[in-house]
């Protein structure tokens, strides 16, 4: 697989990534760790080498998984983890309160390096900006980390322009890692035209909508309450209907291309920006080297009118996520 430069930093990563969390996390019970270990390791034989987790994934038993399938193979990949938030033990979304204060960034850091095996983590994300706490301290105590060789790289996640301008000033920010997709693109307004004056890479999480934009859903698809997409807005039947149109977009330039709807919704980011890196996750196999196919998908100009013509068209229903999550975001 291709490799990309997130943004001017030196880090060079897979065209595609591997988000880890639904291993461990938000979507129903937890994997099975063999299962998930063995998935990991088809990913780097298939060319992958990013790896997406956090501390709050579980809480904690995510990066303990990654760290067992990893660590033995630390040559081969990239792993990025992420601080910001007090765990609570079996914390469902959205029940962890922020923290970024600087004691608690560097006490986050020694503890991931132990449950992921690692002596440096290569990208470490702010999770969530924290308005207690001045992005200036945060990002210094970032800058500390990497001076002491146990980080190599700044991240953010889902912060807003001039947070990320001011953070960006004080230790250089590798990467946002921020949700953008076709029926996700408010990114575009501020937030792609910033990074790319700044030199910063973008991580692209949910690139398949959460699943949605697959096209294996229907509005008969429910969802265990222990899925994470129970709670969204933009998971109702009602929503589910109206937004079938972007699956349905998708679709005929799937057919056109010999492709899948997943494919064709990668192919569509890794389009935009050459520092473009989706993360989409599974815990399936065949879904995997579906979504490794779409570094080998080539849309043209036209494809990408046509389907930029086709999407203005069309208005994402439901809100991405309950008001109390959402202003977590500095979007």
């Amino acid at each position: 697989m291709q490799k990309r430069k997130l943004g001017n930093s030196d880090l060079e990563v897979s065209a595609l990534g591997l988000g880890c969390m639904g291993m461990s996390f938000s979507y129903g019970a937890p994997q099975d760790d063999n299962e998930m270990i063995a998935l990991m390791h088809k990913a780097v034989d298939l060319g992958i080498n990013f790896f997406d987790t956090a501390e709050v994934y579980g809480p904690w038993i995510n990066e303990e998984l990654v760290g067992k399938a990893l660590s033995p193979i630390r040559d081969k990949v990239v792993i990025a983890t992420k601080f910001g938030f007090n765990c609570v033990p079996n914390g469902a979304p959205g029940t962890q309160t922020l923290n970024s204060k600087p004691e608690h960034i560097k006490q986050v850091a020694e503890a991931s390096l132990k449950r992921l095996n690692i002596d440096a983590i290569d990208l470490f994300y702010q999770h969530r900006v924290d308005p207690d706490v001045p992005i200036e301290e945060v990002a210094g105590a970032v800058k500390d980390l990497i001076a002491a060789g146990k980080v190599r790289h700044f991240g953010m996640s889902e912060a807003g322009a001039q947070t990320i301008r001011r953070a960006h000033a004080v230790q250089p920010v590798a990467a946002l890692q921020s949700e953008y997709s076709l029926w996700w693109r408010k990114p575009e307004l501020e937030i792609i035209p910033l990074l790319e004056e700044l030199g910063i890479g973008l991580v692209a999480y949910s690139p398949l909508g959460k699943g949605f934009l697959t096209g294996a859903m229907s509005t008969d698809t429910t969802f265990a309450s222990t899925d994470f997409r129970s709670k969204l807005p933009r998971f109702t039947p009602e929503a589910m209907a109206a937004n079938q149109a972007f699956v349905d977009l998708l679709a005929t330039i799937a057919k056109q291309k010999n492709a899948t709807t997943a494919q064709i919704a990668l192919a569509w980011l890794l389009a935009q920006k050459p520092w473009i890196v989706p993360i989409p996750g599974t815990t399936k196999l065949h879904r995997l080297e579906e979504n490794v196919g779409a570094a080998s998908v080539d849309l043209t100009a036209d494809d990408l009118k046509q389907i930029e013509t086709a999407a203005a068209s069309i208005k994402p229903e439901g809100d991405r996520y309950p008001e109390a999550i959402e202003k977590m975001t500095g979007l």
